[in-house]
C-alpha cells in the first residue's frame, strides 16, 4: 500500500489534485500496487472517480444527526470514500475515540489507517485490529530523514508488536521518506507499505517520483 497525506499543502490545492489523481492511477495500474490519496476533505469529490483509493485525513466520532463541522464514518461512506486516516500526528485523538472509530468503520467494510509514534502504540492499537498500523515517529516528519535509514529498529520492533495481534492488520511506515532507496530499505525491514506527504507533494515532478517509490515498493 502506497499512501500519500496531501494535509493541506498549496500544490494540491484546487484542481491540481486532478493532475495528482490522473499520475497516481497510471502509475498504479503499471506497478500494479494500490495506491491511495488523502485530500482535503472538500476536495475529495473531484478524485472519486479515478481508480484509487480515496482516505479521509481525519474522522470525527460523532453521531449521526446534529452534529454541525464534523466528518463522521457513516457519511462518508456515501460519498466513496474508501477509509480514513485515524490519529495523525498533527491530529491526535484519544484512545476512545480511535477505538470507536475504527469499530465503526469495520462495521461499514471500510479501511482503517491507524498512525502511532512508537511501538508501545502499535501493539496497543494492533488489537483493535486495524487495516493498517501506520509508524511515523513525529521528529522524523517533514524533515528528509528517514524512518527506514534513522531508526530501521522502530520498523521492525513495531512489526513484532503487530503481529503479537495475531490477526490481519498490516503495519506501514512513514516520516522523512523522500526516495525510492528509502522505501526499498523500509519494505525489506518487512513493511508493507509507506505512508508520505512531502516527499511527494512538495516533489518537482510527481509522475517520476511516484514512479521511483512504486519500483521501490515493488
Amino acid at each position: 500500500m502506497f499512501i500519500i497525506n496531501c494535509k493541506n499543502y498549496e500544490e494540491i490545492a484546487g484542481e491540481k489534485i486532478i493532475k495528482l489523481a490522473k499520475i497516481a492511477e497510471k502509475i498504479s495500474k503499471k506497478y500494479k500496487i494500490k495506491i491511495a490519496i488523502a485530500p482535503p476533505h472538500h476536495l475529495i469529490p473531484l478524485i472519486t472517480k479515478f481508480g484509487i483509493i480515496v482516505l479521509a485525513q481525519h474522522l470525527d466520532d460523532k453521531k449521526i444527526g446534529s452534529t454541525t463541522g464534523f466528518m463522521i464514518p457513516e457519511i462518508i461512506k456515501k460519498s466513496k470514500i474508501d477509509g480514513s486516516i485515524i490519529n495523525h500526528s498533527e491530529h491526535r485523538i484519544t484512545e476512545s475515540e480511535i477505538k470507536n472509530l475504527v469499530k465503526r468503520l469495520k462495521k461499514l467494510k471500510l479501511k482503517t489507517v491507524v498512525c502511532v509514534k512508537n511501538v508501545s502504540e502499535a501493539k496497543k492499537y494492533a488489537k483493535i485490529n486495524p487495516t493498517f498500523i501506520a509508524i511515523e515517529p513525529p521528529e522524523l516528519i517533514g524533515t528528509g530523514r528517514a524512518i527506514s535509514t534513522e531508526k530501521p529498529q522502530l520498523i521492525t520492533n513495531s512489526i513484532n508488536a503487530v503481529q503479537s495481534a495475531k490477526n490481519s492488520t498490516k503495519l506501514l511506515c512513514g516520516a522523512g521518506i523522500v526516495s525510492a532507496e528509502d522505501v526499498s530499505r523500509a519494505v525489506k525491514l518487512g513493511s508493507k507499505g509507506i505512508l508520505v506527504a512531502s516527499g511527494v507533494i512538495k516533489a518537482k515532478n510527481w509522475e517520476s517520483i511516484l514512479s521511483d517509490f512504486s519500483r521501490g515498493l515493488v
